[in-house]
Order: structure tokens, then sequence, then C-alpha cells
């Protein structure tokens, strides 16, 4: 079953486990993008990304995970119990791009290098024109220190930076993604 809602891919970890507060936060991100009409996309597997699709579809939502062979052969795992519906990939980089670009918005949890990699990624596309500028939004103090780190318009023109919008915690997240953009 496919849904018409707009996509809003979500991006973090996949260590977090039941019990642990970024999983929490998964959850309750999930379950916000599910109440507020989007269909929530993720990399279909464990831990961010299997809270995330737990919280949307717990609440009514619709779950797409974009799976990938690649990520099978090297950690054996399946989508989680959460996707409704799967997209089947055969690189890490045929999913990291459907991930990219078959979005409205996107919203990165806390994560490492894989997170990092998804959010310079979307992000990028957008400033080249490569997709159309879209609200992107980084929930968590890491995010707001790699902002930080960005913020020299030497390095990171203003505009550019100001395509990706930080909240500490997901409370104003609804919000954030109505606000729009600033176009590159």
């Amino acid at each position: 079953m496919t849904s018409t809602a707009p996509i809003v891919s979500v991006f973090g970890s996949s260590s977090p486990r039941p019990g642990d507060a970024d999983y929490a936060l998964g959850l309750a991100v999930g379950a916000q993008l599910a109440a507020g009409g989007y269909t929530v996309q993720t990399g279909g597997y464990m831990g961010l990304m299997e809270a995330t699709s737990r919280g949307a579809a717990e609440a009514g939502g619709h779950v797409i995970g974009v799976t990938s062979q690649a990520i099978e052969d090297f950690r054996p795992s399946a989508a989680n119990a959460w996707v409704a519906e799967e997209q089947r990939t055969q690189t890490l980089h045929e999913r990291l791009v459907h991930l990219a670009t078959t979005c409205q918005a996107a919203v990165v949890l806390p994560g490492g290098l894989g997170t990092l990699t998804e959010l310079a990624l979307v992000w990028n596309l957008c400033v080249v024109g490569e997709i159309p500028p879209l609200p992107i939004v980084a929930i968590g103090a890491p995010w707001a220190d790699l902002l930080r780190v960005m913020s020299d318009p030497n390095h990171v023109a203003p505009h550019h930076l100001a395509l990706v919008q930080h909240l500490s915690e997901p409370s104003a997240l609804l919000e954030a993604l109505t606000r729009g953009t600033t176009p590159a």
C-alpha cells in the first residue's frame, strides 16, 4: 500500500534500542510526523530507523523502509516490523540517493558517520540545485555543534547554512517543517 501524503525522510543512528533516550526520541518524532499527516521514510532497519517507524505506525501513519542488499550483505538483517512499504535497492549509494531525492522534507536525529553523510547529502543536493530546497531539521545537541562549526561564511554561505534548522528537542518539529526553506 502506498500513500499520497508528503514524505519525510528520517535519518539517525542504528544503535539505540528500546529504553534508550534516543530510541524514545525516535518514537516521538515518528508519532508527531504521522499525526501531522506525513509519510515516514527511513533506512528501514534497527535503531532510530526502527523507533521512528514504530512511532509512526503506532500513531496510524504510513512507513516506507528503504533497504539495501549491500547493507544486508554487510550486516544481516531485515526491514523492521513497522515498515509497511519496502523499497529495495542494491547498493548503499542507491539507498542514500533514494532517501535524499524522494522526500519533501528531511529530519536528522542523533547519529554517527552514516547519519552525517545523509545530512550532508540532502543539504548539498539542495545547495547545488539537484533537488529543490526542502525543510531539513536536525534534532539534538551534536547537530548544534556541527552547525556552529559550519557557520564560517568562508566555507558555508549564510543562506546555505539557513537551509538546516536546528531543534534541541522535537516539540516544534511540525512547525519547523511548515516554515519552509530559504531559497539557495
